[in-house]
């Protein structure tokens, strides 16, 4: 059982997506042949040819994205070349979506390049990750997930998409089926940054966590690995955990702080980010001395999961300001 179950409920009537069903078809795509391409004779009943499972979604392009899910799931990963743990786990994404052999395409979205796409499924940090079926948008999760969790999430959405009708089944010509999208181009990462890297893609995560303290023992003010340590730390804490041992931890054990902790851990990891600040700041005024500090700690670290620009972010500096003072 995952800590971010989708559901029928979860779809997001708020964000309106017509804007850019009319730019696709109005524009070219930016990415030629992004959606399925026309059913073509001896093609199997419910096999639909794309160009490839992992595709750019773009703001001129997104359009043919959301025909497409009337057939075929896609999930959309909203995701920044500046933040590491959005690109790595773009590489869980993407490894799982190949996997599944044409149950979903994956929609990759940087949110520099197309900020209407982010403002659209409302991403306010990254990586966020979203759901497209018969053209409405589901919410999944905001933030780092262990790949486990998201096979899990994944498995959900095949359920509500089922649900929805939605059961094709995406076929890429054999030289795409790796995956790969088209002009990815990456800046290379420092040593330790690769390191931490390739121990998240593996699940490692007490030795990304070494890598990263390690290059912010060397250099103090690289902010990017403060964001790596504060995100890999969540995958940590939450790593092997259920739903129910969370919240069932923390409703049998009213006064044990670290599960407290661990709850807001996971409302925060789910998207639930005012939930989880709301329940710290709650907290924090019956504690003693040290618990009070682990909760201001937990905060600031959890600034760094969703990044310090977030707009949630000075609100809930300014409460516990005055909770401190």
């Amino acid at each position: 059982m995952t800590n971010l179950p989708p559901s029928g409920s979860n779809l997001r009537g708020a964000v309106d997506l017509s804007s850019l069903v009319n730019r696709g078809q109005a524009a070219a795509p930016a990415t030629p042949g992004a959606a399925a391409a026309p059913a073509a004779a001896g093609v199997p009943a419910g096999v639909v040819p794309v160009p490839s499972l992992v595709l750019d979604g773009t703001d001129a392009n997104f359009g043919e994205l959301l025909e497409l899910s009337s057939r075929v799931p896609v999930i959309v990963g909203l995701w920044a070349s500046r933040s590491e743990p959005s690109t790595a786990l773009m590489t869980v994404l993407e490894k799982l979506i190949t996997d599944l052999a044409g149950r979903f395409v994956l929609a990759r979205v940087d949110i520099d390049a197309n900020p209407q796409l982010a403002q659209a499924f409302q991403a306010q940090s990254v990586p966020t990750v979203a759901a497209v079926i018969t053209g409405q948008p589901v919410q999944l999760f905001n933030g780092p997930l262990a790949e486990e969790q998201i096979s899990d999430v994944l498995g959900r959405v095949l359920e509500l998409a089922a649900q929805q009708g939605v059961t094709g089944t995406a076929e890429a010509p054999a030289a795409a089926a790796d995956g790969e999208p088209a002009e990815v181009v990456e800046e290379p990462l420092p040593p330790h940054h690769v390191e931490a890297y390739a121990a998240i893609e593996a699940g490692d995560y007490a030795t990304a966590q070494s890598e990263y303290r390690t290059a912010i023992a060397q250099n103090p003010n690289d902010t990017m690995a403060v964001a790596g340590l504060a995100q890999v730390s969540l995958l940590a804490r939450l790593q092997g955990k259920t739903i129910d041992q969370i919240r069932n931890g923390a409703a049998s054990s009213p006064d044990d702080l670290d599960a407290q902790l661990l709850v807001a851990d996971l409302d925060l990891s789910g998207g639930h980010i005012e939930d989880a600040f709301d329940r710290l700041l709650s907290l924090f005024p019956a504690q003693p001395a040290p618990g009070r500090n682990a909760i201001r700690e937990r905060i600031l670290e959890l600034f760094e999961v969703i990044g310090q620009d977030d707009p949630r972010v000075p609100p809930t500096r300014s409460r516990l300001t005055a909770l401190l003072y």
